[in-house]
Formats: structure tokens, C-alpha cells, sequence
């Protein structure tokens, strides 16, 4: 597979990660556009929300039981946002389920 996010996962990429377990890797993404800027991605390949299913939503159900230790990890006591962009219309440019923590300073809605 041709995926940028699944040879993170295989460690033929180098990352900077912040949190990994079996089924969740959490690194820093190399064009930061807050503070703190995160990614958090299932270690299966999911090409985005489109693909959640029944089968696979325990995987994103995880995924959002763990962003608040990410985000307490790094002292986002006064709050952060959860972004995941689906499709070409709305950038996504990786077509790997990922979640965006961003955080850091505070965030206004021109960001979307």
C-alpha cells in the first residue's frame, strides 16, 4: 500500500510520536498551524470518515477515548479542537482516517 500514514505506522517513515498503542499512533504534524498540532490516526488503514463501519467504529470509538490523555498530556487545560477533514473539498490530503488535536492558543471559527 501506497499510504504515507501506513508506512508511519510500519516505521518506514520516521514520526515524532507522542502516544501509540495496538490499535491508535499519535504523532506531531511536521506543518504545525497551532501550537500544539497532533494527529491521531488508526494503525488499520480507514481511507476517512466515509469509511467507518460497523466492523471497524470501535477503532474511532478508541480513538476519542484516548484524545483527552493526548490533550492532558500536553497541558491543553484550556481547551482544543478535533478536526478530521473527508475528501478533496474539504483538504483532506492524506486518505487515512486521521483526527487534527489542535491546540495551544485559542482558536477562532475563521480556522474552517
Amino acid at each position: 500500500m501506497n499510504c504515507l500514514f501506513c508506512k508511519i505506522v510500519a516505521g518506514e517513515i520516521p514520526s515524532t510520536k507522542v502516544y501509540e498503542d495496538e490499535t491508535v499512533l499519535a504523532f506531531r504534524d511536521i506543518n504545525p498551524m497551532t501550537p500544539t498540532h497532533i494527529l491521531v490516526i488508526p494503525k488499520m488503514h480507514i481511507p476517512s470518515v466515509d469509511g467507518v463501519t460497523a466492523e471497524n467504529s470501535a477503532v474511532v470509538a478508541h480513538i476519542f477515548e484516548v484524545i483527552p490523555t493526548i490533550a492532558a498530556a500536553e497541558k491543553l487545560v484550556n481547551g482544543y479542537r478535533v478536526v478530521s477533514n473527508c475528501g478533496a473539498d474539504a483538504g483532506q490530503t492524506v486518505q487515512h482516517l486521521h483526527f487534527h488535536i489542535l491546540g495551544g492558543r485559542e482558536l477562532t471559527l475563521e480556522m474552517a
